[in-house]
């Protein structure tokens, strides 16, 4: 066939087949043309021992530039590519060099390349002896286009894996890569596993390391972290991912077989984050299923845990203001008006914050994150407002945070109705009450129901939704108790013994 050359094998067939058939069909049944048959006969020795040809075919279209022109500028800088080479001959010699000699000169680079050029990077496989190295990495996972409650849910993924066995952990993050989510997740796994590696490795992550000094320094509560666990902390050099590639090669694992599942499922919709979170823990243990044989082995060479967790959260200060709000690293977060003018203590998580006051508990919130090109956050529970806001409700038209006490994107589309089409004073009487409905617990079905009014082109009626979100009124059945005669008490005393 054309291009490519005869084989010894296919001689020796023909050979075989030319014994007993015509010299066209003992050809068709080696692969070959009648016409290199022709050539075989007259041969006497096969292909592979012929004499290495020593001239060429055609012309060598680059002879005259090639080490005059070409070679130098390959020795000047050996990253020049072929397309640039032939553009800069193609100005040096106008007409003289086509589009066609382009794949010759890629030919010809690659070759010199081969031999002068720079030396390349190398590789070594390592070998992971078990319960010596574990792996932890941040992930960016949008491109899974995941939605919670219909909306877009931009998120990361922590993974923890062990090198030797493969076994995984993951943890579903809304917030950029902390030390709370470094902390969180690291701690979640290694608990989880029962037992910890002799070494944690990371990339140049800044909640671990100081990489603004000249040598390799750990973060104070990095450093604390791996003493309290008896780890040691290593990391890859700057920009080599493939140095930490034990962890980075199950980061495209774990969403591929996300995305598979998710295709699978039909959907990417959640109708809430511990959903897609107990998604994400079951595409996790399918993985960790497959490594139970090496992790049995590995488990035995893992440290002990310690006696209890270190902490998972930071701690500042934070005062409510009049405004029942207050302030955590540029966050706003809204508090029950009982707390305006108490000094928190609030602790920081990787998913969400604690507000103390005197030794208790007194507020939970999820963690607010920046969307939508925000600077300064915000986390508003109109719960928290909406019994303030009945006693004055003409402070919401020009409310600083009203675009950011909507439950849902239905209410804040009613507003701009309601807004437009009645006077201030009675579309904030509305919104208001629509709100104090929602905080009763009706947010979903109230929700639905005012889908159902901007569909219909109709402006919600307070008084209309408050009766029809009220509750059924349950009419006790009418109970007739008869009492017996004092008299008869008298009867059983005297007959009793």
């Amino acid at each position: 066939m054309p291009g490519k050359r005869i084989t010894d094998h296919q001689v020796l067939k023909y050979k075989q087949h030319r014994n007993k058939l015509p010299q066209v069909a003992a050809a068709a049944k080696a692969g070959i043309s009648e016409r290199s048959a022709r050539r075989i006969e007259d041969a006497g020795q096969l292909p592979s021992q012929r004499p290495a040809r020593s001239w060429r075919t055609r012309s060598d279209p680059l002879a005259e530039v090639w080490e005059a022109e070409v070679v130098p500028l390959l020795r000047a800088d050996a990253q020049l590519n072929a397309v640039t080479l032939l553009e800069e001959l193609q100005r040096r010699h106008p007409g003289q060099y086509g589009g066609a000699v382009l794949r010759t000169l890629q030919r010809r680079v690659r070759q010199w390349r081969a031999v002068h050029g720079a030396e390349r990077d190398v590789y070594f496989a390592q070998e992971h002896p078990p319960g010596r190295l574990g792996l932890s990495d941040f992930t960016v996972a949008d491109d899974l286009q995941v939605k919670i409650d219909g909306v877009a849910f931009d998120h990361r993924l922590y993974q923890f894996a062990l090198a030797h066995s493969g076994w995984r952990h993951a943890v579903v993050l809304t917030e950029g890569e902390s030390f709370a989510a470094l902390s969180g997740g690291l701690q979640a796994a290694l608990w989880r596993l029962g037992g910890v590696p002799e070494e944690h490795r990371t990339d140049s992550l800044s909640a671990a390391f100081n990489n603004l000094a000249e040598a390799q320094e750990l973060t104070r509560r990095y450093e604390g972290l791996c003493q309290h666990y008896g780890m040691r902390a290593s990391r890859c050099n700057p920009s080599q991912s493939h140095e930490n590639g034990s962890i980075e090669s199950r980061h495209d694992s774990l969403k591929t077989a996300l995305d598979q599942a998710l295709r699978l499922r039909g959907t990417r919709r959640f109708d809430e984050r511990a959903d897609y979170e107990a998604f994400v823990e079951t595409i996790v243990q399918r993985f960790n299923a497959r490594a139970v044989t090496r992790l049995a082995v590995e488990r035995t060479m893992l440290r002990p845990l310690p006696a209890r967790r270190t902490a998972e959260y930071e701690e500042f200060p934070a005062r409510v203001s009049k405004y029942a709000i207050f302030t955590v690293k540029g966050v706003q977060y809204s508090a029950p008006s009982q707390l305006i003018g108490h000094r928190l203590t609030v602790r920081q998580y990787a998913q969400h914050i604690e507000c103390w006051l005197g030794g208790q508990c007194v507020l939970e919130r999820s963690r607010a994150t920046h969307r939508d090109g925000q600077r300064h956050p915000r986390n508003i529970d109109y719960r928290h407002l909406v019994a303030a806001l009945r006693r004055k409700p003409g402070a919401f038209a020009r409310w600083v945070l009203r675009d950011a006490v909507f439950p849902r994107d239905i209410y804040r589309r009613t507003w701009e109705r309601l807004s437009a089409a009645l006077a201030e004073r009675e579309a904030c009487k509305t919104i208001v009450g629509l709100l104090s409905l929602a905080a009763d617990g009706h947010e979903a079905q109230l929700a639905e129901e005012l889908e159902q009014l901007i569909e219909l082109d109709q402006l919600p009626d307070l008084n209309a939704l408050s009766a029809l979100l009220k509750p059924p009124i349950v009419e006790l059945p009418a109970v007739s108790v008869q009492l017996p005669p004092l008299q008869d008490y008298d009867v059983l005393i005297e007959v009793s013994p």
